[in-house]
């Protein structure tokens, strides 16, 4: 009975002096770390929350960018100009470039094509061509922005310095046949400048993505949202309110969000349970289940930071990163260290993706992402900045002789085939390079300076780089000052004026015809060379109303001498204009002159294209009664097949030829060879330069019908060839 007395207040002793304190110990201790990892998971689940929300404003602004920078894409682009213009329109073209495609490869959900008085002419809806009265649901939507859109381009207005956008549009978040949407509106303008457009006028591309369809999806593949949905209410667990340009709401992104803290609580209030008889391992397991959700956490939170400041497609930075990165190397540069920075533009991208695909163009600019990549150090940034465009920063560039290297691979590699989905192709790249701080410290400038030199390297033949200079930024200031000056001056009079050159025959020097050439008097700067305004003028759409010019006043001049033929240049881009050989022929009627008194001149460049408008315009203006002149015959890729195709009428020997006449026996060959091509084919041959006798000599031995130089006459005004031929009998003495 005592020893069962003992063993009874044993129990009792351990019951009350150990097991009850122990117990009330465990219990103190899980409630401590229950509340402890409760404030915890709260405050993991709360950043978490706003964490996500961030991204998906993000998302939301960045698809609202990139709808723009999609458009601009296939929008500012001098072919697009010439092929809605057209009648009938190419629908398997708009469809491969202004429709379909920007379903397949952009993921818009709709595109519509309007014409100058905002009628739908083309309609895409899903992937598929419907017909343009699909518009009316997305019309009252897009009304606004139209409006908006047309009085900015009536005005003239352009994107400001430095934008990111080469051409206006207008853009809105909106509620399109119900569901919400990023509703984009886009001119269809010339990329060059050489088509001419009336302000306002243009052909307008609109865009539909809507923000409940395949963009929820990205959604969750791109930044890890999970069960994103639309709603005309916010959530009750997280939420994101889209709102209009005018700050209207027009509806909700809710999701589910991810709450890292309440799964790990879940999962710790059976193991609490345990830990009171089990807390040495139960504490352990805590600890290492605590430690798992802060590097879930971590992880998450990594992702979520690659996937904001890298390109999903070459995993290599983007803008903002590089952006960020060209800063700090600039801070540098601010302390006698020296930058570079390098912007890259592949040539004949576009041909890829036409040709064999838009995965294929993936597949290429991941592999031209890879090959820059292993051409620059760790310090090094390569970035792609969108589309085909990518970026080097170079933070430590002393050594301006390895920049230049660094150059000379890069077009290198571009050089090599790039295989992509079974098959080979081959691009080219076009490079700008620009110093810090030799062309200053600032971002912005440093980066128009780079484009600068890159657009240098493309007007210089592309697949070349160039390094910013000076003289490029006051080249850009001075030909923007021309063009002012040269509009001013199509606006006013006396400015501008056209001389005329004699062109006479072989034998008797008599004057057979006059070629019309222009001439601008500047009333600051005096004569300037056509040489210099005229590539201004193309480039920027002057050339249609400048050539019209000319053609009127040679027209008129044609008047006063019924006996002679008057020849007019046509420019390349003047010539490759819609309708031009019907606006060539209403001058010439409304001046009361005629076709067959009009020569016109054209180069050669313009027969290589060979394209259906080249030969459809010649076509049309040998119809009316011109005469065509092949000039410049001799410096290009002279080919007896032109002639015979293009059926011109006289063929003008280049001046350098004429030039070199007893001084090298090559130009005698030439010039006689294009003499004897002349007689076989009936045409009449043209020696252009003729400034000396002995030039004048050999010409007439080699049998030359015409000459035309220095040696004869000068340009001059319409009055010095009234009274030429007044005085001298139709005749030039030489």
């Amino acid at each position: 009975m005592w020893r069962g007395r003992m063993i009874e207040q044993g129990k009792r002793l351990v019951l009350r002096n150990v097991a009850a304190p122990a117990a009330f110990a465990l219990l103190l201790l899980a409630l401590l770390v229950g509340g402890v990892l409760h404030l915890a998971t709260d405050g993991s689940d709360a950043a978490a929350v706003r964490r996500q929300t961030h991204l998906v404003g993000v998302a939301l602004q960045q698809e609202y960018a990139d709808l723009r920078k999609d458009q601009e894409a296939s929008t500012n682009w001098d072919d697009a100009v010439l092929r809605v213009r057209q009648q009938p329109l190419d629908m398997e073209w708009l469809d491969q470039n202004l429709g379909v495609w920007f379903h397949d490869y952009y993921k818009h959900d709709e595109t519509y094509l309007l014409d100058a008085a905002d009628r739908p002419v083309y309609a895409m809806r899903d992937g598929r061509r419907v017909v343009p009265g699909a518009f009316a649901g997305a019309a009252r939507q897009a009304a606004p922005l139209l409006r908006d859109l047309r009085g900015r381009l009536a005005r003239g207005e352009t994107p400001p310095e430095g934008a990111a956008e080469l051409t206006l549009g207008a853009i809105d978040f909106s509620v399109v046949r119900g569901r919400p949407a990023i509703l984009s509106v886009k001119p269809i303008v010339s990329e060059t400048g050489e088509i001419a457009q009336v302000p306002g006028r243009e052909f307008l591309h609109i865009s539909v993505r809507y923000l409940d369809g395949s963009f929820l999806a990205d959604l969750s593949a791109t930044y890890g949202v999970e069960q994103a949905s639309f709603a005309w209410q916010p959530g009750a667990e997280a939420s994101v309110p889209i709102r209009s340009r005018a700050g209207a709401v027009i509806g909700y992104l809710n999701w589910h969000p991810f709450r890292p803290g309440g799964e790990v609580e879940e999962r710790m209030i059976p193991v609490l349970l345990v830990a009171l008889l089990l807390v040495g391992v139960a504490l352990i397991w805590l600890l290492m289940r605590l430690l798992r959700g802060r590097l879930e956490l971590e992880a998450s939170r990594a992702q979520a930071q690659h996937l904001a400041f890298h390109d999903p497609l070459t995993a290599l930075p983007n803008r903002a990163l590089f952006d960020d990165r060209l800063d700090h190397a600039l801070a540098g540069a601010r302390h006698e260290r020296s930058a570079a920075l390098i912007l890259l533009d592949l040539d004949r991208f576009k041909n890829v993706n036409d040709t064999l695909g838009h995965l294929a163009g993936d597949a290429l600019i991941n592999e031209f992402g890879e090959r820059l990549r292993a051409l620059v150090g760790r310090q090094d940034t390569v970035s792609r900045l969108g589309g085909d465009e990518f970026a080097i920063l170079l933070p430590d560039a002393a050594d301006r002789d390895e920049v230049r290297r660094l150059c000379a691979r890069i077009l290198s590699a571009a050089h090599r085939p790039f295989n992509v989905l079974g098959s080979e192709a081959y691009v080219g790249v076009s490079v700008g390079v620009v110093f810090a701080p030799d062309a200053g410290t600032d971002r912005t400038e440093l980066l128009r300076k780079a484009d600068i030199a890159l657009y240098r390297a493309k007007d210089e033949g592309r697949d070349c780089y160039r390094i910013f200079a000076a003289e490029m930024d006051a080249t850009v200031r001075l030909r923007g000052t021309v063009e002012e000056d040269l509009r001013r001056a199509l606006d006013g009079e006396g400015e501008l004026s056209v001389h005329y050159q004699p062109q006479l025959s072989g034998a008797g020097r008599e004057i057979v015809g006059v070629e019309a050439l222009l001439r601008w008097t500047h009333p600051a700067r005096g004569p300037i060379s056509p040489d210099q305004f005229i590539p201004i003028a193309e480039t920027t759409g002057l050339i249609a109303r400048l050539g019209e010019w000319v053609m009127r006043e040679a027209c008129t001049a044609s008047l006063r001498w019924p006996q002679l033929i008057v020849s007019v240049n046509l420019s390349p881009v003047q010539f490759r204009t819609r309708g031009f050989a019907r606006r060539l022929v209403e001058i010439v009627r409304e001046t009361g002159a005629e076709c067959r008194q009009i020569q016109l001149e054209v180069t050669e460049g313009i027969l290589l294209d060979d394209d259906e408008l080249v030969r459809a315009t010649l076509a049309d203006l040998r119809a009316a009664g011109f005469t065509i002149a092949l000039d410049d015959f001799g410096t290009g890729y002279s080919s007896l097949g032109y002639l015979r195709k293009f059926e011109v009428d006289k063929i003008k020997i280049d001046r350098s030829f004429v030039q070199a006449l007893g001084q090298t026996v090559d130009s005698a060959a030439i010039v006689a060879a294009v003499l004897a091509l002349g007689r076989a084919m009936g045409l009449t041959v043209t020696a252009e330069g003729v400034e000396t006798a002995e030039q004048r000599r050999l010409l007439e031995a080699a049998g030359c019908t015409e000459m035309q130089g220095f040696l004869f006459a000068r340009p001059m005004p319409a009055d010095e060839i009234d009274a030429l031929l007044e005085g001298g009998a139709a005749s030039v003495a030489a």
